[in-house]
């Protein structure tokens, strides 16, 4: 099959159907008059022949919808760019031989849910000795001594205690991201370490379902790790980063 990466379109059944699966939720009673808003809501956002394949009621005079349809549009991909992490992604042994042979001490990294976020499966993740997806977190590290201060912690409490610990390196995790607030927290963080002149201090690396590199950049900080990142991949952009900034 010859796939032009100029004209790129989903594809269900039938190569370049445009065939898409979109599900929402809308704000009207279940029935009859609620299918035919959804199915008109899909012409209006572009999709041809929009099929309500599935709603149910979600009480309170709301309810969901599961819609098919075929999308018009298509995309370049030839002509896409997105900001990536570049370092050499190493093993858990060829970290601490990196950081013993090229740092030649051991490296302090703080990992924190900051803000109101309580949910500590990113940052236990990559932080927790037992580790993740067969991946020791960096508590398993014996050249780095990891400090996981949990969920809730405010901006105030994580900047104190990477002074106290003299970090080098900070690790927020944001899942809860209702209404931006994970921009907030992140941005918070940024403005209180320029405000006390230490933001070149420390590496500052963000992660969570909705971060990417280029969010992590354009927040201020120096990585982001999206859904999937393993403490290899933390670590190894980290020790790299050190190593670079230690050579200037």
């Amino acid at each position: 099959m010859s796939v032009d990466f100029t004209r790129i379109k989903p594809y269900g059944d039938t190569f370049n159907d445009g065939a898409v699966q979109l599900s929402f939720s809308l704000p009207v009673p279940h029935g009859e008059e609620a299918r035919e808003a959804a199915r008109q809501l899909a012409i209006q956002m572009g999709l041809l022949e929009p099929q309500v394949y599935h709603m149910k009621d979600l009480g309170e005079s709301f309810t969901y919808f599961i819609v098919y349809g075929k999308c018009q549009h298509s995309i370049d991909f030839t002509k896409i760019q997105v900001p990536k992490v570049e370092s050499e992604v190493m093993d858990f042994y060829q970290i601490n031989s990196f950081i013993k042979e090229k740092i030649g001490r051991k490296l302090v990294v703080l990992g924190a849910c900051t803000g109101t976020d309580a949910h500590t499966v990113g940052i236990d993740a990559i932080m927790n000795m037992k580790g993740y997806n067969g991946e020791y977190g960096l508590e398993r590290y014996p050249e780095i001594e990891a400090y996981n201060l949990g969920s809730q912690v405010a901006n105030e409490e994580l900047v104190s205690k990477a002074i106290e610990l003299d970090a080098d390196v900070l690790l927020v995790s944001q899942i809860v991201t209702q209404k931006g607030v994970h921009i907030t927290n992140l941005t918070e963080l940024i403005d209180l370490l320029e405000a006390e002149g230490l933001r070149e201090r420390f590496i500052l690396i963000c992660g969570g379902p909705r971060i990417s590199h280029e969010l992590a950049l354009e927040l201020g900080f120096d990585a982001g790790f999206g859904p999937g990142s393993l403490a290899p991949h933390v670590a190894s952009y980290f020790v790299q980063e050190i190593n670079q900034r230690q050579g200037s």
